[in-house]
């Protein structure tokens, strides 16, 4: 099999390749940068958003952060990613929460647009605030997103709340910050964060 990994390190790429590592992935890792390669007509033909992540896994495309996370998960089946069936519900649930709802809300308050007074039932994520209420609700719900056990859905969850407290596009509250501090110290997770520096670091 073969696997090929396009991403850049300030990038939502971060997110595959915590992934990658968790799974225990072989991967070929291409680094594209966002005025050049990214836009090129090589990588169009990979994903015609010019975006980072993708991957190609035996000349299948998978783009979008989540999908990766699911599909790898998939995948790799016998490293125990996958939800059981008394996770499942949760699991998709919230992987998709955290793909749609917050990933909208977050980027839209970064950018400055506020949901205007009255029209919060034409966002899918209704207003900010009841976003953020209820991811604390459901990270604070049991350690991980899915019950007591790390699942793919965590990678995804996890990496929009750490980035969130590090950048502070979510607020500081304790369900966030104890949900981070059990993901942080996952060796998978470390493991990526070092690959990806090391990038960031030659880049600059």
């Amino acid at each position: 099999m073969t696997l090929t990994f396009y991403t850049n390190p300030m990038s939502r790429g971060r997110i595959a390749r915590w992934m990658l590592e968790e799974v225990g992935a072989t991967y070929e890792t291409v680094v594209l940068d966002y005025a050049d390669t990214m836009k090129a007509p090589d990588y169009l033909a990979i994903n015609p958003m010019g975006k980072v992540p993708a991957i190609v896994h035996d000349g299948h495309v998978v783009t979008e952060g989540a999908a990766i996370c699911a599909y790898l998960a998939d995948t790799y089946a016998e490293v125990g990613l996958t939800p059981t069936a008394a996770e499942r519900a949760d699991y998709y649930r919230w992987l998709f929460f955290g793909a749609g709802p917050a990933e909208q809300a977050i980027t839209n308050k970064a950018m400055g647009f506020v949901v205007p007074e009255g029209r919060d039932r034409m966002a899918g994520y209704g207003t900010f605030d009841l976003m953020v209420d209820t991811l604390e609700r459901a990270v604070g719900a049991h350690d991980y997103i899915a019950g007591d056990r790390f699942t793919a859905a965590d990678v995804y969850v996890g990496a929009q709340v750490m980035w969130g407290l590090q950048f502070q596009s979510l607020p500081t509250r304790p369900a966030f910050e104890a949900y981070a501090a059990r993901l942080g110290a996952r060796e998978a997770y470390r493991r990526a964060s070092a690959k990806d520096d090391a990038l960031m670091a030659k880049a600059g």
